[in-house]
């Protein structure tokens, strides 16, 4: 039983180090690098949701053109 306990003590402490390990790369990756959103209406159409579809589209943002100011023209830049 005790040796039950600090196997199970041992993963939760095996967990929570990856944990928050993993939550601050991940919002760091999100916010910095690249996010993924939906693109729901007939705002972007016909680019995007072409045909006055009901499904959305899944884009990519990249944060990271922004950063480094590489807009061209052509590119859709989503503002917030």
């Amino acid at each position: 039983m005790a040796q039950a306990q600090g196997l199970g003590r041992r993963y939760m402490k095996a967990f929570l180090k990856g944990f928050f390990v993993a939550v601050p790369v991940t919002v760091t990756f999100l916010d910095r690098v690249a996010c993924v959103a939906r693109v729901e209406g007939v705002s972007m159409q016909p680019s995007l949701n072409p045909g006055g579809r009901q499904a959305s589209d899944i884009v990519l943002l990249n944060h990271w053109s922004i950063r480094n100011y590489d807009i061209q023209r052509g590119d859709i830049v989503s503002l917030v």
